[in-house]
């Protein structure tokens, strides 16, 4: 099974959308070279509040691109970036994924998922109302989050739009995703 990457994105500062780029360099235990949430710490201020020595299980943020086009079906133009991923993906049920998966992407890079994003009411500022498109309830009450997957770098590559991704599930039983 396999997807590709439609589009990378970086920021070296702190703000919500990310820029596209034409290319990303991901490192080894740390991130996307000059990303403002790369390191081997959390990143991500709200956590950092918490717990500055927490491991950084958020290095890189990948979204399927086909959240764009359900959002979009609600009223919600959001292109890649725009809610702050790393690598915007298409044709892999990222959301479907076992903690522990590796995604093999491009020539060298290999990233482990670590599990889902929460999203924030950040997202809500960026397109009021967009914040329950991407979380909300399924019919047992379960909170179903659909704003992508976190991931570590164990290789570090360049990632560029177009690369093939390829994954590899980890040894059974399978965890299910949790927020990270």
């Amino acid at each position: 099974m396999s997807g590709t990457v439609t589009a990378v994105s970086s920021n070296g500062e702190y703000s919500f959308t990310k820029p596209n780029r034409d290319s990303i360099t991901l490192l080894a235990g740390l991130g996307v070279e000059g990303d403002v949430h790369a390191g081997v710490t959390v990143k991500h201020r709200s956590r950092v509040a918490q717990d500055p020595t927490q491991p950084n299980l958020r290095q890189v943020h990948l979204i399927h691109e086909e959240l764009f086009a359900e959002v979009n079906e609600a009223g919600f133009t959001v292109a890649p970036g725009e809610l702050g991923e790393n690598i915007t993906t298409r044709g892999i049920d990222l959301l479907g994924l076992p903690a522990g998966t590796l995604l093999r992407i491009g020539g060298s890079a290999v990233l482990e998922v670590t599990g889902l994003r929460n999203p924030c009411l950040q997202i809500d500022n960026f397109r009021h109302g967009l914040l329950k498109q991407v979380v909300g309830r399924d019919e047992a009450g379960n909170v179903v989050r659909k704003a992508g997957v976190m991931s570590v770098v164990r290789q570090g590559g360049a990632v560029r739009p177009g690369d093939t991704i390829e994954y590899e599930l980890p040894a059974g039983p399978h965890r299910p995703l949790e927020r990270v």
